[in-house]
């Protein structure tokens, strides 16, 4: 099974922006929800942001009007537009496909990391 493909991770200010990037190989992108997760050392990872198939868009109560999830179906790629960063957004980020339950079910790619710090 290939991996999904997690980019765009990196050290920003608080306050500031990043975008990341998710390459989710496979003909399943199209007919199943996508999500971003975020994993940060002591705590389970959780999904903060999910796009369905057909583009109703959710988003943890965290991240609700500073992040924005978006995708592209026809390059399999999901984004994470993130902005007002703060320290406590720091973490890995992970991007997967999710059935009707929430569950993740492709396995989980390197994943990449954003660091939110003065």
């Amino acid at each position: 099974q290939v991996l999904p493909v997690e980019s765009g991770g990196g050290l920003v200010q608080p306050g500031g922006s990043l975008t990341l990037t998710c390459v989710i190989p496979g003909n399943a992108f199209t007919r199943n929800a996508a999500g971003w997760y975020r994993h940060v050392p002591g705590k389970l990872r959780e999904r903060i942001a999910g796009i369905t198939e057909s583009g109703s868009i959710t988003y943890h109560e965290a991240v609700k009007g500073r992040f924005t999830i978006s995708k592209d179906n026809a390059k399999n790629t999901v984004y994470l537009q993130m902005e007002q960063l703060k320290s406590e957004d720091t973490g890995d980020y992970y991007c997967n496909l999710y059935d009707y339950k929430g569950v993740p079910f492709r396995s989980w790619g390197q994943g990449t990391r954003v660091t939110v710090s003065s």
